[in-house]
């Protein structure tokens, strides 16, 4: 894959990590990474080992930990809040990344991780595929 591809890549990563909860699809994607929706998805996911929807929902439920620890929304409000727009989905996805359903995850206590630095308990609390391995240790910076 050539440098330019990754620029354009990126470009399209970075649009998933900033609108999140926007209507965001291949399509949408591979136009902001100015290729065809079937070379976009076979290079981002070369170069990001996962599919593209696959890397927005990741983002959707990292998001979603966040709201939902903060306990003032609802389950149902948190799904459209991160741009889902089908509840069992989100429930569903968000079972298979975390673990837990939504309102399991929304009731556990939180405190003991309020006072993890947002950096670091973003990459602890980050959600993992089936099959992927979590590291224990924090990344050294």
């Amino acid at each position: 894959m050539n440098l330019e591809d990754l620029v354009r890549l990126r470009r399209a990563r970075d649009l998933v990590d900033r609108d999140y909860a926007k209507p965001l699809d291949v399509p949408a994607l591979a136009h902001a990474a100015l290729m065809s929706p079937g070379h976009f998805s076979r290079s981002f996911r070369a170069a990001f080992g996962e599919t593209p929807y696959s890397y927005l929902m990741t983002r959707r439920i990292e998001r979603a930990k966040a709201l939902l620890r903060r306990g003032d929304l609802t389950v149902t409000e948190v799904c459209f809040a991160v741009g889902c727009t089908s509840l069992g989905s989100f429930s569903s996805r968000f079972t298979e990344l975390v673990g837990e359903t939504p309102s399991a995850y929304r009731a556990r206590d939180h405190r003991e991780g309020a006072a993890i630095p947002a950096c670091v308990a973003k990459i602890l609390t980050r959600p993992v595929r089936n099959g992927e391995a979590r590291s224990t240790t924090p990344p050294v910076a």
